[in-house]
């Protein structure tokens, strides 16, 4: 548990790292709102002076509930943006891949491609045909 001094050490701290409270009016919802992106912590009140009193409140919770370690890993995480993208995945950096086209052959030649080294011979006779 997190003493009072404790809490209001880290929230000098966090004020500091916001600076100047600054609310903006937003339409869609018709209300003063502040957030920062240091903090996932978000107010919004009816005026300017609502929020600048109750944004430091709900930021203390936060940092409270923060030095209790109540929560949830993905509330703090930040991520690259990939997706969940393992490193290394993927073919490497560099590499082209070469051109394909889909036809529809008789089965007979497509059983004729399916034996190993049938595409070389087949380019080579195209090379020889020109």
């Amino acid at each position: 548990m997190a003493s009072k001094k404790e809490i209001e050490e880290h929230l000098k701290i966090a004020l500091h790292e916001v600076g100047k409270i600054k609310p903006w009016f937003d339409k869609d919802v018709n209300a003063w709102i502040f957030s920062h992106h240091a903090y996932p912590v978000e107010y919004a009140g009816e005026s300017r002076e609502d929020v600048l009193k109750g944004y430091p409140l709900y930021l203390r919770e936060f940092i409270k509930q923060r030095l209790n370690q109540n929560l949830a890993r993905h509330v703090e995480k930040k991520t690259k943006g990939h997706g969940g993208k393992r490193v290394g995945a993927g073919r490497p950096k560099g590499t082209k891949k070469e051109t394909k086209k889909r036809v529809s052959l008789p089965q007979d030649v497509v059983t004729w491609f399916d034996r190993p080294g049938a595409i070389s011979q087949f380019r080579q006779l195209v090379a020889k045909g020109r």
